[in-house]
């Protein structure tokens, strides 16, 4: 029954976001409402960690078999996708950096501000 109440909460917030999707003009995908909603859920305490935190667990877990079907995909097209495969091997290549560079730089300033945060906290005591 726990997992089940757990999928309801997720499910809510994908629906809730697709509404979000049909009704804002804006370029934004269903799913990216969703989770923004329910990460401020999370973060105001609406729904609680352990309400969503198995089956969220379970659904990373097995998110590499939710790829098979794309890359199945991609192989039926393949003479389609010969001539851009070079631009689009490059633009991989190119915001893969940029997103593993973008998350260093972020944790970096994450660790740095909640280490300034101890060092306060501990000359203050």
């Amino acid at each position: 029954m726990k997992f089940v109440k757990e999928i309801v909460w997720i499910i809510a917030f994908t629906f809730i976001g697709e509404a979000l999707n049909a009704l804002l003009p804006l370029p934004v995908p269903a799913g990216v409402y969703g989770l923004i909603l329910l990460l401020l859920s999370l973060v105001t305490g609406l729904v609680k960690l352990s309400d969503v935190e198995a089956t969220g667990n379970f659904l990373l877990d097995t998110m590499t078999l939710m790829f098979i079907p794309a890359a199945v995909g991609i192989m039926s097209v393949t003479d389609v996708l010969l001539p851009v495969l070079i631009p689009y091997i490059i633009m991989i290549v190119i915001s893969t950096i940029i997103v593993m560079t973008v998350t260093g730089l972020v944790a970096s300033a994450i660790l740095k501000h909640k280490e300034s945060k101890n060092i306060k906290k501990e000359a203050s005591v």
